[in-house]
């Protein structure tokens, strides 16, 4: 009887608080799925006529789908940065990307110390953290990585797959060099559902941020030559039966309704892809740098087949997971992101009353449900690249498969194979474009809606003030 007694004291003493194992058992599973440069029109279900993604267009048929899901600028770190952080780049102090070849200055670039990631904040709410792919937010020093960022595990390449060295790393110790680009979607895959495994006995928070479709493409064996639809096609299809793979495991340990799913990209498509009849590409501030695929998925709580094309931004994937779970964001800084469950189940509008583009330093664009304002000039991102190679030319990436360093096929996406639309008016500072009507942004309205060019100008002013002034040669001047 005393040994029983003892028992229980020992039992009760160690034990976590009632409160927060009821709590956190209770709590949904949160999978955030991100690719790399894919194409806002780069899916069967965002109506490319080649590209066939039936595990996705099921997502959406299942879920829901935000057809007007922006990135806050439209290249890589500053993108993960926001959904991170909750906050704009200008914020979060991420408006460059960090490279291992890009010498002294972007060598060093990391998210600051002194932001709190979703990872940090699932972890103190007793969530399992897990992050599997490209993390882009600092990689020269050990403690800037993911395992000191909030997440209990990491397994990469912690920038973009085209950067030198191209190395996997486990935790903050590079495990493999070099690395073989075909295998790493189902490598990524496969610890994504061993995570699932060995945490589903417990809420999680997995972060899955795929390396396809950035250049240089590279799909496995059982992918390779056989989507009809070139390299790309096949990196597609591939990427597509791994999201596959991941909602079976769900199903399969029963833990789909309690599993908040979300599938977007960090920007536009580049070279190869799709933007869906968008103008720009990649880099660009024209909508197919910025216009994403987003797709939410979770049995019971949102509807199934539901679209809005309510505005929405990166940032609110922060507020909402943090909002579906019960914790708390941040409250000793500015939180950009807003919840917007209701436009994953209802017909509820925009959270915001606008949203921006950033393009370098500088914010670059202001729009709402209707109407976008270039106040900078706009970009046309990549496609420079391809405005430099005369005709009859071949274009050679620098950063391209040499099969010792990068190993990848020789044969990728070129200049010539622009995913956007290239016409309209020329690129000039405050231009307006409808989007509702012209959503290639083909025709400056500005002349015939000066209120409209006002109105938003006097929003951007407003948010503009909170933007720190960086001088760099890269600086575009305001006009």
């Amino acid at each position: 009887m005393k040994t029983g007694l003892a028992s229980l004291l020992l039992a009760a003493l160690f034990a976590p608080p009632l409160g927060w194992a009821a709590t956190t058992a209770l709590r949904p599973n949160v999978i955030i799925i991100l690719a790399d440069d894919l194409g806002y029109g780069d899916l069967g279900c965002q109506g490319h006529p080649k590209f066939t993604t039936p595990n996705l267009d099921r997502m959406a048929a299942e879920g829901a789908r935000l057809t007007q899901f922006n990135c806050p600028m439209s290249f890589c770190a500053p993108t993960r940065a926001s959904l991170l952080t909750g906050r704009y780049p200008f914020r979060c102090g991420m408006t460059s990307n960090p490279a291992p070849d890009g010498g002294p200055e972007a060598d060093p670039l990391h998210l600051p110390e002194s932001e709190i990631t979703l990872a940090h904040l699932f972890r103190d709410a007793g969530y399992a953290t897990g992050m599997i792919g490209k993390w882009h937010l600092g990689h020269a020093k050990a403690e800037w990585l993911p395992t000191h960022r909030g997440f209990d595990e990491y397994f990469g390449i912690p920038y973009s797959n085209d950067m030198r060295p191209v190395r996997l790393v486990e935790g903050d110790k590079p495990v493999e060099y070099p690395v073989i680009q075909a295998n790493l979607t189902q490598r990524y895959t496969a610890r994504a559902v061993s995570f699932i495994e060995r945490n589903q006995g417990r809420p999680f928070f997995l972060y899955l941020p795929h390396a396809m479709p950035h250049k240089p493409l590279a799909a496995s064996e059982e992918y390779y030559k056989k989507s009809g639809a070139g390299l790309y096609g096949d990196v597609i299809g591939e990427l597509d039966a791994c999201v596959g793979k991941l909602l079976d495991k769900l199903r399969e340990l029963r833990l789909d309704e309690r599993t908040f799913v979300v599938f977007t990209s960090d920007n536009g498509a580049t070279f190869g892809g799709s933007t869906g009849g968008l103008r720009g590409m990649k880099g660009a501030s024209y909508e197919g740098g910025y216009r994403v695929p987003c797709i939410a998925r979770w049995p019971g709580r949102i509807p199934a087949g539901h679209v809005s094309a309510q505005p929405a931004v990166m940032m609110d994937l922060f507020a909402t997971t943090l909002q579906l779970s019960g914790i708390s964001p941040p409250r000793d800084r500015v939180i950009d992101g807003r919840d917007i469950m209701p436009l994953f189940t209802g017909d509820a509008r925009s959270p915001h009353e606008a949203i921006f583009g950033g393009l370098t330093s500088r914010l670059a664009t202001v729009r709402d449900s209707r109407w976008k304002l270039h106040v900078l000039k706009p970009s046309v991102g990549l496609a420079a690249v391809g405005n430099k190679v005369k005709p009859g030319e071949r274009w050679v990436d620098p950063r391209g498969p040499d099969g010792v360093t990068i190993i990848a096929p020789y044969e990728q996406a070129t200049p010539s194979m622009h995913p956007g639309i290239t016409t309209g008016d020329a690129p000039g500072p405050m231009q307006l474009f409808d989007l509702q009507n012209d959503p290639a942004e083909q025709h400056d309205v500005s002349a015939s809606n000066p209120d409209e060019v006002r109105r938003l100008r006097a929003i951007y002013d407003r948010w503009n003030k909170d933007v720190p002034v960086i001088v760099d040669p890269k600086r575009i001047p305001l006009k």
